[in-house]
């Protein structure tokens, strides 16, 4: 709190009698109850003064305070975002291997699919062979015993 125009009015009344007071005590004299009620009077503004200088320290301090939670909140809305932007790069990149993954499995499907094709053609073939060569030795051995007989 700033200091007020009747602050300033209430230490210009009691400043003459502080003075006459202090001169007094600086003499040796006694003090009566009215210089003493003065002297606290004036105690208890300069107590009440440095209150107020206090509290505005610490009025400037929780502002500076809310000003960097503030500043930090926005980091951390910031953060947030890129979080966000990062998970959605992970998802288009998931999707992406999951794309990947299907079609490498499409191919190897097919590939497979040729194989057992290519397997299937070749077992015929290699039976065609061994049916075909042993019908002709049949053919060799029956006319070997005709001939032979």
């Amino acid at each position: 709190m700033d200091k007020t125009k009747v602050d300033d009015m209430l230490i210009e009344m009691i400043s003459p009698k502080i003075k006459e007071i202090e001169e007094k005590f600086s003499q040796g004299k006694g003090l009566d109850q009215d210089d003493i009620n003065t002297l606290l009077l004036k105690s208890q503004y300069n107590h009440i003064n440095h209150l107020d200088n206090k509290l505005n320290e610490v009025t400037q301090s929780v502002v500076g305070l809310e000003g960097k939670f503030i500043g930090l909140e926005g980091k951390f809305v910031t953060l947030e975002g890129k979080f966000v932007t990062l998970e959605g790069k992970f998802e288009t990149f998931k999707a992406e291997m999951r794309e990947d993954f299907e079609k490498r499995m499409g191919q190897l499907e097919t590939n497979f699919s040729k194989l057992e094709t290519n397997i299937q053609k070749s077992i015929n073939d290699t039976m065609k062979w061994y049916i075909g060569g042993a019908g002709v030795i049949l053919i060799l051995l029956k006319a070997l015993d005709i001939f032979i007989k």
